[in-house]
């Protein structure tokens, strides 16, 4: 589970701001939030972020994904260009380089990991785990001409392998990329890297409906047992969706758009030679069937295509997919804008499913739906946060606990409209 992420000088963030999972001493919900990780760590299931329009939410969003991709990813040359985007807004902070700090627990350990880089190159990255209450080091990465990575005195290396690591860690790239490429097999990092894998989940973002869509058709045409969670989820939402049909049907491709295809340097080769073969792509027709009673009472069952379903229906069966896996897993998952076509209940549906069902996953989403906040069965104060576009163009992150007297106000959602809490549209009337 995560514990913290804390980060410097990254798209709207200029100033050092961390978001924590680790719960007050608040005993409000207490069963239906905390968990505790090791003895005197409780960390949340769920965070909420709250504020206007261009205040950084999404920002901290995508700093969770950049972490998550940039562990795995493998440039095709030293002079890549890393992708990082520093605060604009400030010609100083243009200059400096970007800060990541993420405090994770697995298998009952601590880990600490610190990343810090400009768009070039890997400035310093290091990670450390706590097999007692004092940290060990795992490794210790600065860059030179190449990169130079220190390992703890623990880490049982060869002097080949370490140079091989070494080498292969490409100043542009994290360790765990350059690890990936080499034929070692290190327990201490293994552990980090299968918690990477599997306990850490692409975000979901606004405008991913088409590949959310495919995504949910692929796990529930590889799982029968997934697709009945898929179905008894939506019936729990209120749907009165009885079946999902949905099988993969292929379809031609013109000749004219073949050459341009096959030269997406995206697509696997694999998948090239296939289709200029056979020249056809694969894509899910998948139908809901729904469960309809005319005026004598008799039930009868009609299949609608995709395409004809709501909106709200699809952006539930697509969240499903993603939350329902997070759920198997206990895995960390973010959503961006999850009230996205969604009816306010809905939302709230979601939210409390996961809550009663996790058991060691998280979830943190951004929402404008702000009557979340009056839903005091619902969310606890550490679990709701707030952006806010300071005058100078940064955002600045805080949560609801950290106003005083916060247990005296009445209705949260009051204040916050009132103004109390900030992070509202600052509207010239």
């Amino acid at each position: 589970m995560i514990q913290s992420l804390t980060i410097r000088n990254y798209r709207s963030f200029k100033n050092e701001v961390t978001l924590s999972f680790e719960a007050s001493r608040d005993k409000d919900l207490h069963d239906l939030h905390k968990v505790e990780v090791v003895p005197g760590t409780e960390l949340l299931k769920t965070a909420v972020l709250f504020g206007a329009n261009a205040s950084g939410k999404s920002n901290l969003i995508k700093a969770f994904q950049f972490i998550y991709d940039f562990w795995s990813i493998i440039p095709d040359s030293k002079d890549e260009e890393i992708g990082v985007e520093p605060f604009l807004f400030d010609n100083q902070s243009k200059q400096e380089p970007t800060f990541f700090r993420l405090i994770f627990f697995h298998d009952k350990k601590k880990y600490d990991y610190s990343l810090e880089l400009n768009n070039r190159v890997v400035l310093s990255e290091k990670l450390n785990y706590y097999p007692s209450t004092q940290p060990k080091l795992i490794f210790d990465r600065t860059q030179e001409s190449i990169a130079q990575i220190d390992f703890g005195t623990g880490i049982k290396l060869k002097a080949a392998e370490k140079n091989e690591i070494n080498v292969k860690c490409l100043p542009n790239m994290s360790v765990f990329g350059a690890y990936n490429q080499v034929n070692v097999r290190l327990p201490e990092i293994e552990s980090v890297v299968e918690w990477m894998k599997s306990r850490f989940m692409n975000t979901i973002e606004p405008d991913m409906h088409g590949s959310l869509s495919r995504y949910v058709e692929d796990l529930i045409s590889d799982d029968s047992d997934f697709k009945l969670q898929i179905l008894e989820y939506l019936r729990e939402a209120d749907f009165n969706i009885s079946n999902i049909h949905s099988e993969i049907v292929k379809h031609d491709i013109p000749e004219f758009l073949i050459s341009s295809i096959i030269e997406d340097a995206r697509l696997p080769q694999k998948e090239k030679d296939r289709i200029i073969k056979e020249k056809t792509f694969d894509m899910p027709k998948t139908e809901f069937e729904h469960v309809i009673y005319d005026h004598m009472g008799n039930m009868h069952r009609f299949k609608l295509p995709k395409d004809d379903q709501s909106e709200g229906t699809l952006r539930t069966f697509e969240l499903s997919g993603p939350i329902l896996q997070a759920l198997k897993r206990n895995a960390f998952l973010a959503i961006d804008e999850m009230e996205s076509k969604l009816h306010p209940r809905l939302i709230q549906f979601m939210i409390d499913n996961f809550l009663k069902n996790s058991k060691e996953a998280q979830l943190l989403i951004s929402t404008h739906y702000d009557g979340l906040l009056d839903e005091d069965d619902l969310l606890r104060a550490d679990n709701v946060w707030f952006t806010q576009k300071s005058k100078f163009g940064s955002t600045e992150l805080y949560s609801l606990s950290g106003f005083k007297a916060i247990k005296r106000i009445s209705s949260w959602l009051k204040a916050y409209r009132y103004g109390k809490f900030g992070a509202l549209p600052n509207i010239q009337l």
